[in-house]
Parts: structure tokens; sequence; C-alpha cells
């Protein structure tokens, strides 16, 4: 089949480039946008307590005004306000309230809005919506910033936003900036490593353009698929994107071109090289795609939203980088014959290439030993995974530099941490009767008495008299771990016990959001993993027509899993001294280096079962595999993990930690693993690897003992 597809791109080459870019210009002109959201509650089941809160809220408090965010003031001396500073807040708060932006219902202060120790006051911004993630929102807070420099001229106040449509705006704003980054960092760092690879310029070009317009068809396709699915994806879903249709495509594109070089080399004809090329890699090039698009399409499992919008938007893109790698590179490249590789003549020489030769040998001479290291080493790492503390601290994430971060520090040297965005208790009445203000007042004595409340609120019921609603501040940051602990235990115990009798409570607001992703969370590190190891090993099993290998390359991978996740906890806990880390993160280790990085195991035991087919015994097609697999590997590595960590250029914690860590896990997998652990565990099963089928020759087993040692020093790359 990948021969006849590779016979296709390459004798009718104008026609396979010709619909790759009518499907690109009319996805990229007809195509909708793939709208982004932030909003936490929009990402958990309809079941969590916290997302009934919002329905009940939005059905007994249709008319309530939310506070989208909160203007901080204080004195640009640090010192306390005076009583003209106080009338400067008011008059500063007045203007704000006079410029009538959209979705902005009003400003307001009052006199009690000032901290106990006098140093800071607070003005609510009001939101005509209850959906503080409304589009317009952050643009209105943007011109409110404005506004609010020429007010505060000729007085002795300085003030900042912030509040969750405040950090909506910052991090969609820093997340921009961190996209135009990545993608030039992206640019040039491929450019850069194909040029030093090849040193053909237009090989160093040629993948970039591919993949910009495979980019272009698959943010079509996922657009599309929005729109009829309803899909979301949350706001660091671009930057993914970029790395993962970059880093990918450009691997399959360098499994493709060093087999074409290597068949140009032993004298064919361009176009034939090619159609060899497609038929030999292009069944490694689809196992290795479709471990990674069951791994991305196992997201569809997860409780959250989140995961499961962000599965099917990278399955999609892997599935189009596969179709391109197959038909446009091949399409591309038929066209370009051998000047693809001007001005250098390297091509056309067999290079003595020692790393490649000097693996091939040890893995070979010393299977035993460089398992064990190999093992130890990756076993030693993983030891940091049990170290591993999930964060839920959304703004720690931010840069600390952002006006909103800066301001909520500011406020909490005055305030309860939880002042401007409170935890929200609803008591509701189960047969519809109205409830009873003495009751009511209980309940709040009840909320207000618990260890970590700064606040409650007296009641407000709604019209019917049958929900009341209760503000309650806590001490601790809406987002901080002893907030998200509360909320989702003793605050939700004590509303739960304290209900009088023929009621319901409901907590909800930012911390209960949180309390219930990380259930969530817990819910998918025992589903999803699973299954996606699952698919993979089927996968593994039908590529190489084993039920022996797979297990043992899944266990390897596992161990790759650990290192990774290990080496990750023990840089950003232990030396940079962070309270933890990216609560998702293991999700994505698995998912990248255990999907992405099992292309280069698939890759080197791929070549393997293709040199024993050849009749070669099993220790020697391992060397040779092996020394003919390390400089594809090599170099696909490199590209791929540079291309994720780049993210650890970017000012966000949550893509810092992103970025080493499976940058860091796709090195491990490529060097440690592919090129090391997996071709000598292979070594030392010997057929049995290959149980139950019969891809290896019994008749050359009489004289596996005698090529063993031999060394390969005719290796051609």
């Amino acid at each position: 089949m990948f021969r006849r597809v590779g016979r296709f791109a390459v004798h009718r080459p104008w026609l396979t480039i010709a619909g790759w870019l009518i499907a690109a210009v009319a996805l990229a002109v007809l195509a909708p946008g793939l709208k982004s959201t932030t909003d936490e509650t929009e990402f958990l089941p309809s079941h969590y307590e916290s997302v009934r809160v919002g329905n009940l809220q939005q059905k007994a408090f249709p008319q309530t005004e939310a506070p989208a965010a909160t203007a901080v003031f204080q004195r640009s001396d640090g010192g306390k306000l005076t009583e003209a500073d106080k009338r400067d807040v008011a008059k500063v708060t007045s203007g704000l309230d006079g410029k009538h932006r959209a979705k902005i219902a009003k400003v307001v202060t009052n006199p009690q809005a000032v901290s106990p120790n006098g140093e800071i006051a607070l003005a609510q911004i009001i939101a005509d919506t209850k959906n503080t993630y409304d589009e317009k929102l952050p643009e209105s807070i943007k011109d409110l910033r404005q506004d609010a420099k020429e007010l505060l001229n000729g007085t002795q106040l300085k003030l900042g936003i912030t509040g969750p449509a405040a950090m909506n705006l910052d991090s969609k704003e820093s997340s921009g900036n961190t996209d135009a980054m990545v993608m030039a960092a992206t640019f040039v760092l491929i450019i850069v490593l194909l040029l030093v690879i090849f040193r053909s310029p237009l090989i160093a070009i040629m993948p970039v353009l591919i993949i910009a317009v495979v980019s272009m068809v698959a943010t079509g396709l996922i657009g599309t698929a929005a729109e009829l699915g309803g899909l979301k994806a949350d706001a660091s879903i671009s930057a993914i994107l970029i790395v993962v249709l970059f880093g990918v495509g450009t691997d399959y594109i360098l499994f493709l071109l060093f087999r074409y070089r290597e068949h140009l080399r032993k004298g064919q004809e361009p176009k034939e090289a090619l159609v060899e090329a497609v038929a030999r890699v292009g069944e490694t090039i689809a196992s290795a795609a479709g471990a990674v698009i069951v791994a991305f399409l196992a997201l569809l499992l997860s409780t959250m939203g989140m995961m499961r919008a962000m599965g099917p938007s990278l399955a999609i893109s892997v599935a189009v980088t596969l179709v391109a790698a197959l038909t446009l590179v091949p399409a591309v490249f038929s066209l370009l014959g051998r000047a693809a590789f001007w001005p250098s003549k390297a091509w056309r020489k067999t290079p003595r290439n020692r790393f490649a030769n000097g693996v091939g040998n040890l893995v070979s001479r010393r299977p035993g030993i460089v398992a064990a290291l190999s093992t130890v080493v990756l076993a030693v790492l993983a030891v940091g995974a049990f170290s591993f503390k999930a964060q839920f601290d959304t703004s720690s994430q931010l840069p600390q530099k952002l006006e909103s971060v800066q301001a909520m520090k500011d406020l909490q040297r005055g305030f309860s941490a939880g002042q401007s965005d409170p935890a929200m208790v609803y008591l509701r009445s189960k047969d519809g009767s109205r409830l009873q203000p003495a009751a009511l007042e209980k309940f709040r004595a009840e909320l207000a008495g618990i260890d970590g409340v700064g606040q409650a609120a007296p009641a407000v019921p709604n019209a019917a008299g049958d929900v009341a609603q209760y503000s309650v501040v806590l001490k601790y940051a809406p987002t901080a771990e002893k907030s998200i602990e509360l909320a989702g235990g003793a605050l939700r115990d004590t509303a739960h016990k304290a209900a009088p009798a023929g009621t319901e409570a409901l907590v909800g607001g930012t911390s209960a959001v949180l309390s219930d992703i990380e259930d969530a969370v817990g819910h998918d590190y025992r589903v999803v993993f699973p299954v996606a190891g699952l698919a993979i090993m089927i996968i593994l099993g039908l590529l190489l027509r084993s039920l022996v290998a797979p297990l043992y390359l899944m266990i390897a991978v596992a161990l790759g899993f650990g290192a990774t996740l290990g080496s990750t906890v023990w840089l950003f806990q232990d030396v940079k001294g962070e309270h933890g880390l990216l609560f998702m993160l293991p999700v994505i280790v698995y998912l990248f280096v255990v999907a992405i990085g099992t292309d280069y195991n698939i890759l080197m035991v791929a070549r393997l079962r293709e040199e024993v087919r050849r009749g070669i015994p099993p220790r020697e097609a391992i060397r040779t595999a092996v020394a003919q697999s390390t400089p594809t590997i090599s170099a696909a590595a490199i590209i791929l993990a540079g291309t994720f960590g780049v993210l650890i250029l970017a000012d966000n914690s949550m893509l810092q930690q992103m970025g080493f860590a499976v940058g860091f896990g796709i090195l491990l997998t490529a060097f440690v693993m592919a090129m090391l652990l997996v071709p000598t565990v292979t070594s030392l099963l010997g057929h049995k690897a290959w149980w139950p089928g019969h891809q290896d020759s019994p008749r050359e087993q009489a004289v596996e003992a005698h090529v063993a040692d031999e060394p390969v020093s005719s290796y051609r790359a």
C-alpha cells in the first residue's frame, strides 16, 4: 500500500502539491477560527458540585451583577491613606464609572472598602454578565487601566486592577507574546539544525514551508471540528499546536529523507529512491503517527473538557502531518531531485559516523551491561517522581510582572487574600418553600466559624425566597492550595452538615472549581494512562507481529516516563524552589513522551525487523540496525526536543515546565531508551522477542555466535 501511495505522489507531483495548496487556502479562508476559553467551569462535567452551583445561580439570581475585577488603590509612597486620598479614591472610581465601558455595569466603592491597616482601598468593577470570560470584558478592563492613568494625575495614588477578568486579560496577552516567540524560535531551530545536518539551504527551508502548509490545513480542520462538534481549547493550545506540528512533522520528514539519501547512495534514480523510501519507512511513520494519535484520542476519556478539547485537536494535527509525510513531501522532493542537496556533495559519500558505529558495536558486544546501566540511570531519575506535588494555583503560573499579579499581592497586604474572588455558598429549599431568616442567620454563623474563613456575608435571598446566596471570603488567595483544600473539604463538609432540614447546601466559586478539577485529574490519571498505554501496545503488536516486544517496549517507556517526571520535579521543585508543578503535567508528559517518544522505538525496532527479515542473525541485525538508525534518531530527537524546549523561553511557568519535561523526555527516549535499552533487551531475548511471529531466519541461528563479534566497519548511513 505504501509503495502505491509513494508511486502516485512521486509520479504525479504537481497534482499532489496542487491538492494540498487548494486545501490549505480553502480552509484558511472558509474554516472558522478556533474559539479559546480559560473558564475552568466549562471543563468539568455537570455532576460536579461547582458546576451545579453555576446552574443554580443562573436560575435563582438571573439579574445578579457579578464582580468582574477589583481596582486596588494605594499611596505611591506605600503609606497609610489620608482623608484626601480617600476622597481621591471616590473621585477616580466615579470617573471610571462614567466611562461606561462595554460589559461594565458600574464601578463602585464605599468608605468601608478600606483595609484595617489603612493602606489599601478597593473599588469593585461590576460586569453586566456573569461570564467573566466574555470576549469584550478583557478589552474593557484594558481600557479602564488606561482611563485610570489620566484620572490619577494630581493625586498621591496608584492603582492596579486584578481579579478574574483582569487575570484573563493578562493571561491572553502573555500567551499571544509566547506564541510569536515560540514560532520564531521553532523556525530558527529547525532551519539551523537541518542546515547543519544536510548542508543544503533547500532542505533546511523546504520542510518549514511544507509544515506551514500542513499547519494551515490542520488548523482549518480543527476549527471546522470545533464549529461542528462544539470543541473548545484552553489558552495554551496554540503554542502546543505549533511545536507538535513542526516537531513531529520534521521528525517524519527526517525519517523519509534519511532513507531517501541512503537509496540514492546505492545508485538508484531519485524517483525510484523516493518510492522505495516511502515503501520502506511508510509503515514505520504510519505506526509512529498511529501511536501518537490514539494516545491523544485517549484524552476523550478525560473528565476535563480542557483535556478532551486538546486530544482531538492534537490528533487531527498529527493525522494531517502523517498524510503530508507520505504524499506532499515525496511530491516536493520528486520535483527537486538531486538538486535538493545542492550545493553540498556530501550526500554522495558514505559518512564514517563513528558515533553511530560505536553505539552499534557497544550494544551488540555488551548488551547485558548496557541494559543494566540504562535501567539504573532511568530508575534513579524516576525516584524524583515520588515527590511530585500538583499545583492548582493558576495565577502562580503567570509572569509575576503582570499588573493583575502585582495588584493581587498589594490587595493581600490589607485584606483577606480571598476578597477579590470569594467562595459562593447557596442554600436551596428542596420543596420550594421560603427559607426562614433565623435559619439563614444560624447557617451563616456556622460558615463564619470555620477555620480559614475571614468573613461570611449575610444571606441574600432570591425573589422567590427559596434560595439564599452567601459570599464567603477566605483568608487565602482563591487559587492557593489552602483555599482549594478548604473549599473542597471543611467548607463543603460544614455547609452540607449545617444545612437546615429540607434544604440543600452547595459550594462554588474558583476555589471549589479547582477542588473539583483536582478530583477530575485523579480520575484521568487512573483512566487515560492505561487506555493510552494499551492502545500503543496494540499498535506495536500489529507492527511487529509480536506479543513479547510490545511488553518490554512499554516497560521501557514507563521507566522513561518516570525518569522524565522525576527530573522535572528535581529541577523545578528542588532546585528552583517552586511549590509544585502544573497539575496536568503528568498527563502531558505521558502523552507526549510516551506517544511521540515511542516513534524512535518504533523506528529502531522496525529497522531491526527489516534486517532480521533479510536473514541476518539477531545480534548482528541489532548491531546494524542501531548503527543505521542512530543518525536519524539523533537528528530527529534533537530537533523535536528543541522545538518543545523553546517553551522554556516563555515567561509562563506552566509552559516552562512543559517545555523542559517534554524536551528532556524526548532526549531520554532517543539516546537512552531507543539507542541503548531497547536494542540490548532485544539482543538478550534473541528470537523470543519476536514470539509468536516468524520474522527471523532459523537457518542463520547457527552462525549467530560467529558474526556477533565482527565490527560494523562497513556501515553505510
